[in-house]
């Protein structure tokens, strides 16, 4: 028994998806960055994964527009979607070439036939364009399903009595445990026919008439070109000119603060040095012992002339007392 009838479908599969969403997607990934600082791209922060999973497949390209218009599955909005499809198509067809070519020639020991990037690139996403609705569909009727059904168990009288804090952890284990399974189950039955599509193409292929060795040289060979320069140099204008466009775009896309909104400036305070805080300490209370002692002189003379004023105003009622009193006395 060689490989090619020993690897199952679900094997073929999932090597041949696997290597190429993870190819593939470190280039889409750039490209989808400068088209969100471009502004191009504007989608929810909370299916910022789902999108990047959806953008990583392969299979997506035909899929997730129909995802997005016949099931309402909205990600967004902006014209670079279907501009980051559009370029993602390529990208899949090289990352597939590379992949399947690898393993035709390391585990099948098989000829890659001619075009089998392109081939299983269309299969690929015409399968997609059948299967993922179909899959987003049932997961999503399944946990709707599996939520109510949750629901309704806790009101009969047998768990009513439940606390909340333990009903809403039921709760989430029973459908979460439910619509994770049939996602699972859903996602290896995919994999598994897409490994088929595989398994057709290598039925036709011819064995390869190269010792383990000229195998080894040949797979190498496939990921370093012919002109090493040319590649290198190409590689490096295009990351130089994505890099640049980036951040030019960037601080435009980048949120500011009103000028109603800013913050007040606040100035540096100068270091906390122990000698001058207890100067200005003992100056300080200099100045409030000087105060002090300016207060109760100024007290003390004000009491002093109300003492003299008082005294003053005493003595002219005495003696005008004496002078009435002296005519009275000569009276015959």
């Amino acid at each position: 028994m060689n490989d090619r009838q020993s690897l199952s479908p679900l094997k073929l599969g999932l090597n041949v998806l696997w290597s190429t969403c993870w190819t593939g997607f470190p280039i889409k990934l750039v490209i989808a960055l400068v088209l969100i600082a471009f502004g191009m791209i504007q989608f929810e922060a909370r299916l910022g994964l789902g999108f990047l999973m959806i953008l990583a497949t392969p299979v997506t390209v035909f899929a997730a527009p129909i995802l997005m218009m016949a099931l309402d599955a909205h990600w967004g909005e902006g014209a670079g979607l279907g501009l980051l499809f559009l370029l993602a198509i390529p990208i899949d067809i090289w990352a597939y070439g590379v992949v399947a070519r690898t393993l035709f020639l390391e585990r099948l020991r098989l000829e890659p036939p001619d075009g089998i990037g392109l081939s299983l690139w269309w299969k690929g996403a015409v399968l997609g364009a059948f299967y993922v609705p179909l899959l987003w569909y049932v997961v999503s009727l399944t946990t709707e399903s599996a939520i109510s059904m949750s629901h309704a168990l806790f009101e009969t009288d047998l768990l009513k009595g439940v606390p909340v804090a333990e009903k809403i952890s039921i709760e989430l284990a029973l459908w979460g445990g439910v619509a994770s399974a049939v996602l699972i189950a859903l996602l290896l039955v995919g994999v598994a026919l897409l490994g088929r599509l595989v398994r057709s193409a290598a039925n036709v292929a011819a064995p390869v008439s190269d010792t383990y060795q000229g195998l080894i040289t040949r797979w190498d060979l496939l990921r370093v070109p012919a002109d090493q320069g040319l590649m290198l140099s190409a590689m490096t204008g295009v990351g130089v000119i994505l890099s640049m466009l980036f951040w030019m775009a960037l601080p435009v896309s980048t949120p500011h603060p009103h000028e109603c909104c800013k913050k007040p400036e606040v100035k540096a305070q100068l270091p906390y040095k122990p000698v001058d805080a207890l100067t200005k300490d003992e100056r300080a209370i200099v100045q409030l012992t000087a105060q002090v002692e300016a207060i109760e002189k100024a007290k003390t003379e004000g009491e002093a002339a109300k003492d003299k004023d008082k005294a003053k105003a005493g003595k002219p009622k005495a003696a005008g007392k004496e002078t009435l009193k002296v005519p009275a006395a000569g009276k015959p």
